[in-house]
């Protein structure tokens, strides 16, 4: 027998629903989702500039087709409650089978120009921009692929610091996508750590295929791990993981891993969230440096001072 697929599709412009969405549909299924733009305009010199509204899409098996219906009524009441918070519009559902899903997911994704140097192409696809520097990735599988605003905020400073940063420390490296870039634009050696197995697999086979595995060094867990890496402070360190988390990484001594005039990149930050982080990073001893924003989405970037004598 085949196994269908029950696609759950919405359609949202606002991020922080996206995100609300993502997690509510990811309970009910162990694929990863698909998240579909409807522009992907880009400027003069391909600096991607507007998403527009995003589709979000949910593949979950099904047994067979009359398991549908109650599949159906759970998933309206998990976001039926959602909905009570913050209003967004309806859901749609379609059964699938396994080449439709197959074909319907990989479409969702394109090459992304970024900043002034970089692309990301998905596995299947050719580089349409061979003068930028191309990350690879089998996107969907862990958080990472250069359709968040928070990733590509992150690239930008990427772009700017990688090639002055020997060591690149990656806490959080979700699909690897930070770590990979900063090697490919420069940097020597990177180490990257995520609480989830999954993504250190992904972002281990994204090394490989964009060939920089002997120069990344890749461990599960957060902070505490670091002492059983190559090396455990960064001339650059990246930490694109939500507000909260940064905050309790900073009370774990996250800015004593960044070495002296060393760079740290904090993303994944609502607007509204970022004077709480701020304010941790000042404590820490912290500079600011730059401070990028992308819709709701903001990127603090901060040096560390030189040790006194």
């Amino acid at each position: 027998m085949k196994e269908l697929w029950l696609e759950v599709a919405l359609q949202l412009d606002d991020d922080e629903v996206v995100e609300a969405v993502s997690e509510v549909l990811a309970r009910f299924t162990p694929r990863p989702l698909a998240y579909e733009y409807t522009h992907l305009r880009a400027d003069e010199r391909n600096h991607l500039v507007d998403l527009g509204p995003v589709t979000v899409r949910a593949y979950i098996p099904l047994g067979s087709e009359d398991d549908a219906p109650a599949l159906q009524r759970r998933i309206q009441e998990a976001l039926h409650y959602l909905r009570a918070i913050r209003p967004f519009p309806h859901e749609t559902y379609r059964i699938l089978e396994p080449e439709d899903w197959a074909e319907a997911w990989k479409q969702a994704y394109h090459p992304i120009p970024i900043g002034e140097r970089l692309v990301v192409v998905p596995a299947w696809l050719e580089n349409p921009y061979p003068d930028r520097v191309a990350v690879v990735l089998e996107p969907g599988m862990a958080f990472g692929t250069g359709m968040h605003p928070s990733t590509r905020l992150a690239l930008r400073a990427a772009e700017r610091y990688a090639a002055q940063s020997p060591r690149v420390l990656d806490i959080g490296t979700g699909s690897g996508i930070l770590a990979i870039a900063a090697l490919k634009l420069g940097a020597e050696r990177a180490v990257g750590v995520d609480i989830e197995p999954l993504a250190i697999e992904v972002a281990r086979e994204n090394a490989r295929r964009n060939q920089v595995a002997d120069r990344l060094t890749l461990l599960p867990g957060s902070l505490d791990v670091l002492e059983n890496a190559p090396f455990s402070e960064g001339h650059l360190v990246f930490a694109n993981i939500l507000a909260p988390i940064l905050e309790d990484l900073f009370a774990q001594g996250l800015a004593e891993h960044v070495l002296p005039q060393g760079i740290l990149v904090l993303s994944g930050i609502l607007a509204e969230q970022a004077p709480r982080v701020a304010r941790a990073a000042r404590e820490a001893g912290l500079e600011e440096v730059h401070r990028w924003q992308e819709g709701e989405w903001v990127a603090l970037v901060y040096r560390r001072p030189s040790k006194r004598s």
